[in-house]
């Protein structure tokens, strides 16, 4: 990436991702639907087939009960291949995931849901309903889409509800409360008596390239040290280095729901120097020096917050030299990795290790010999698995 390709990225990037920008178009839009006259109306997104369409639309009517809202349901076919790659993977994990899920909200879906919120599943309603979504800018299922900004499913619902507070729509005034995200817990457990007990091992898919990586980074630290674990990293080409395709809403999807999430777990996000390219490569090939120097999670924690919140180009020396000095690594090592082309050989390998639990994309772990989970927000299927080990 050129330098001043990276000045111009960044700066759009902290546009997008600035909260005083956020909270003027939401000001904006308020004016414009009143002025206009117009009810508030948050719009759902229903694919009859989506395991978590089955659980988002088990909170339209507590949605209406809450909030002055008026709600309207839209039938919409499944993601095309660009936006939902690997496609018979995606099916399988949507309905683990989703049961997981229900069970940890103690959540029942039933297909009755979508008749009584008025949705039919005929070619001509999901043809509507998918023009509709690719209209306003999205491409799955279980979508909620309130004044310009989208929220998946019940893992994202509790945005919603909160930007439904602040505009002064919860019933009465009162805060109705929400489903929150599971929180992790850090258990004090017992010590192990047994001097044969061998530690777990936390397997992590990770890309240099992806900010939910960045939003898992800290955490799954913590877990790793917390209970005890040895956190093994395992790192894989970008998607889009990878040949997997990313359309433009999907990207701008990505970056707006990553700023949230960050937002709420008090991590730095926006000024984004984007990796793509020679900075990611350059960066891996000095990642894996770092795994076999031991400074393996100190690396890829300044990388991450050097390209997502700092506007660190990894594309220039001074640039990847500044995130290795941090983590412990000197210029020489850093000149001495980018020469070593062994790490292409590690990702491929990690690549196909990812596909064979199921899952293609990152951030995923898993402890070893256990099942993999995909994304950020399940971290806490993580330690449940390590507080069964541990007791």
């Amino acid at each position: 990436m050129s330098s001043l390709r990276a000045q111009v990225g960044r700066r759009i990037a902290r546009f997008l991702t600035s909260e005083r920008q956020r909270d003027l178009i939401r000001s904006l839009r308020l004016l414009e639907r009143r002025v206009a006259g117009r009810s508030p109306t948050v719009h759902y997104f229903h694919q009859f087939d989506d395991p978590y369409s089955k659980l988002a639309i088990s909170q339209l009517e507590r949605l209406e009960s809450r909030y002055a809202i008026r709600l309207e349901c839209h039938a919409v076919p499944p993601p095309d291949l660009a936006a939902a790659p690997e496609s018979a993977a995606l099916r399988e994990w949507s309905k683990r995931d989703a049961a997981a899920l229900a069970s940890r909200f103690g959540l029942e879906t039933s297909e009755n849901k979508a008749v009584l919120s008025g949705l039919t599943e005929t070619p001509e309603s999901i043809e509507r309903g998918g023009a509709l979504r690719k209209r306003l800018g999205h491409y799955l299922g279980a979508m909620f889409f309130f004044e310009g900004e989208w929220y998946w499913g019940i893992d994202r619902l509790h945005h919603l509800e909160s930007r439904l507070r602040q505009s002064g729509l919860a019933a009465n005034g009162e805060d109705p409360g929400t489903l929150m995200p599971p929180d992790l817990r850090f258990l004090s457990l017992p010590q192990s008596k047994d001097p044969t007990r061998t530690p777990p091992t936390i397997e992590f898919f990770c890309s240099l390239r992806s900010p939910y990586t960045w939003l898992a980074v800290p955490r799954i630290r913590k877990l790793a040290e917390h209970y005890g674990a040895k956190l093994e990293l395992k790192f894989v080409l970008p998607m889009v280095m990878r040949g997997l395709p990313i359309p433009t809403d999907k990207r701008f999807y990505i970056l707006m729901d990553a700023k949230r999430e960050a937002s709420r777990l008090g991590l730095p996000f926006g000024d984004i120097a984007d990796p793509v390219g020679r900075p990611a490569e350059r960066g891996l090939a000095v990642l894996h020096h770092a795994i076999r120097r031991g400074c393996k999670e100190e690396y890829l924690e300044s990388f991450l917050r050097g390209v997502f919140a700092e506007g660190i180009d990894a594309g220039t020396s001074r640039g990847l030299e500044r995130i290795a000095e941090r983590a412990g690594l000197d210029r020489r090592t850093v000149d001495l990795a980018i020469t070593d082309e062994t790490w292409r050989i590690a990702a491929e390998q990690h690549r196909i290790q990812l596909l064979s639990t199921g899952l293609w994309g990152v951030p995923s772990f898993r402890v070893t010999g256990l099942p993999a989970y995909w994304g950020q927000d399940r971290l806490w299927c993580l330690e449940d698995d390590l507080i069964r080990l541990a007791t």
